[in-house]
């Protein structure tokens, strides 16, 4: 009579054996990394690990991913089976990102039951955040601040930026509280820093505007633009099409709530701020770190990666201003090279400390992004018609060097995995396939 590990092992072992049940485990795994910011490379990759340890080969797993849907298709020359499920409620959660990659690999490791992997995919799921609701303020507060010293602004300037921000934060959070649509409490977060922000001029401060420039970036949408451009290179062209529009649906809500902010109350011509930084290289690098663990907080990124992520944040921004400042070399190579050099060293630094990619890289390059250009070209878009053609072609250059920019870094942040990838895959699948051997030859003791 067979053992309940024996009986396990050879479910595992036969592709239909509870198929149902391993297509709803397989269904999940994807839903959790596509709900919580996983590019769909590593949605595939992680599919498609869970369906080897359950005895799947890839032969008979047909996957289909989209943003909001995943299709599941299980088959050989005798049976099929088939299964959907919808992915409505997109967030970022680099936790969950990083415990279900680990799962995967850690139930070929260890032998886990169907049983045994289901409880463990529960707990992930249902785990608290890391970090408390004065937890995510702060950090929000922490990073806009730091990119507002990053532009140039005086120490009480940065203050006066983090308190603007943790105000819009904390409007944005009742907003989803309350279930009101995502991009209408994004335009209220904008709206709500950006009024704040305006007082900052009131204030003791040398740099009085600098906070209406740094106090809603904490909603940049970093994650989808670099989902987004990993997905198109590597030809996931519906899902990448996708990201692209989120970005461009978050950017349009930041926009109307900051353009409304600033039809209220009057500002300064944004086009004679200065967007390069006086300061010394160590500064650089406290408010990089800043930065860069302030947003890593925000996508909840597991605490023991929180030092790598702010020397991430150091090499991206320090590499860019050496470039930008002592060479003469344009922001956008400037923050290309940053963006790349931090890539190349998380492409070693994953294996050292166990996480997927992307969860090092995007918050380590997020202060790469172009505060200032962007605010000066969404003031001379607020007052088009009081513009001279020399403004505004001024004015489009600013919107141009902000999108060359912006490219740089999610290229930077891109490219080197794809080089990479092929080399990675090869050794994942032998790793792999090691651990299937080991797993179908061997006895799992009861």
């Amino acid at each position: 009579m067979q053992t309940y590990y024996e009986n396990q092992q050879a479910i595992l072992k036969d592709t239909f054996a509870e198929i149902s049940k391993k297509a709803e485990l397989i269904l999940t795994v994807g839903q959790l990394l596509v709900e919580h910011g996983a590019n769909t490379g590593q949605v595939i990759r992680d599919m498609k690990r869970v369906a080897a340890f359950m005895g799947i080969p890839e032969n008979k797993f047909h996957l289909h991913v989209m943003y909001t849907t995943l299709l599941l298709n299980i088959s050989d020359d005798l049976q099929s089976y088939t299964s959907f499920r919808k992915c409505l409620k997109h967030g970022v959660d680099m936790r969950i990102i990083s415990a279900v990659s680990k799962l995967t690999w850690r139930a070929l490791r260890e032998h886990y039951t169907l049983e045994e992997f289901e409880e463990t995919l529960k707990e992930i799921a249902e785990h608290p955040r890391y970090y408390v609701l004065w937890q995510n303020l702060f950090a929000t507060g922490t990073a806009c601040g730091a990119f507002c010293a990053l532009f140039g602004c005086d120490f009480n300037a940065a203050i006066y930026t983090a308190i603007c921000a943790m105000i819009g934060k904390f409007v944005q959070i009742r907003c989803i509280h309350a279930g009101i649509n995502e991009y209408v409490g994004i335009a209220a977060a904008a709206f709500s820093a950006t009024i704040a922000a305006y007082f900052a001029q009131f204030l003791p401060t040398e740099t009085p505007w600098h906070p209406i420039i740094a106090c809603a970036l904490f909603l940049v949408p970093g994650i989808p633009i670099i989902n987004g451009l990993t997905d198109l290179l590597n030809t996931f062209l519906m899902s990448g099409a996708a990201q692209f529009l989120k970005t461009t649906l978050i950017v349009c809500a930041m926009t109307f709530g900051i353009i409304f902010a600033l039809e209220i109350f009057p500002v300064v011509d944004f086009t004679d701020l200065h967007m390069l930084p006086h300061s010394d290289y160590l500064s650089f690098a406290i408010a990089a770190a800043a930065g860069a663990m302030g947003f890593s907080i925000l996508f909840n990124l597991p605490p023991r990666l929180l030092i790598a992520v702010g020397i991430g944040g150091v090499l991206s921004v320090c590499t860019r201003n050496f470039l930008v400042f002592e060479l003469g070399f344009t922001s956008a190579i400037g923050s290309l090279a940053g963006a790349t050099l931090v890539s190349v060293i998380a492409l070693k630094a994953i294996h050292w400390l166990h996480t997927p990619l992307q969860v090092l890289i995007v918050p380590a390059v997020i202060p790469l992004v172009p505060g200032v250009l962007i605010y000066r070209f969404l003031f001379a878009f607020i007052h088009f018609k009081e513009l001279t053609l020399q403004q505004i072609l001024a004015a489009i250059q600013y919107g141009v060097d902000a999108i060359l920019i912006i490219l740089g870094i999610a290229v930077g942040a891109t490219l080197p995995n794809l080089f990479a990838n092929r080399a990675f895959e090869r050794k994942k699948l032998e790793e792999q396939e090691k651990l299937l051997n080991e797993a179908y030859n061997s006895d799992i003791p009861d």
